[in-house]
């Protein structure tokens, strides 16, 4: 059986391309339960993304800058090997639905057999968050004021989105 780590770390990987409400409010609560969290923005080769790597690392910070125990990096390749370069043990995962569950049970079964000491920890999305999508992003911003915005991502975001939207 492996040593346990020392400390509580957890590293939380996704695309983050916007963070939204819900990506935070995971984030947020998993702050209190671990140590350290380490978000991880990488690549989604199945996703056109709105915003670059930087861009994305930069919206994070801001979004979590609140936090102390949580740090942003940059990623890419698999998320267990990046659990593991990290040297800890537990990769984070947000769900919001049925649809997440079943595909998040897949990529955990997939992940285990990569490496056995990585424990996968769901945490369920706040109710109001659940809805939250970076693909309904995309279909409301254009039609959405900043009041509305607020209401799926922090304010750094909304900036950022008008200014993608202003720049093409």
């Amino acid at each position: 059986m492996p040593t346990p780590p020392t400390g509580r770390t957890a590293v939380y990987t996704g695309s983050f391309d916007p963070i939204t409400l819900g990506h935070l409010d995971v984030i947020g609560r998993a702050s209190q339960i671990f140590d350290t969290i380490i978000v991880g923005v990488g690549i989604n080769p199945d996703k056109q993304p709105m915003f670059s790597l930087e861009e994305r690392v930069g919206l994070v910070e801001a979004a979590v800058a609140h936090l102390p125990n949580v740090r942003v990096e940059l990623f890419s390749g698999l998320s267990v090997a990046f659990v593991r370069q990290r040297q800890a043990h537990v990769l984070l995962r947000g769900v919001r639905s049925l649809t997440d569950i079943e595909a998040e049970f897949t990529m955990t079964l997939a992940n285990r057999k990569l490496d056995p000491s990585v424990e996968t920890v769901f945490l369920m999305a706040d109710s109001q968050y659940s809805h939250i999508s970076s693909s309904l992003l995309k279909q409301i911003t254009p039609l959405a004021d900043d009041k509305a915005l607020l209401q799926f991502v922090p304010a750094p975001v909304v900036r950022a989105l008008r200014e993608k939207l202003a720049s093409g």
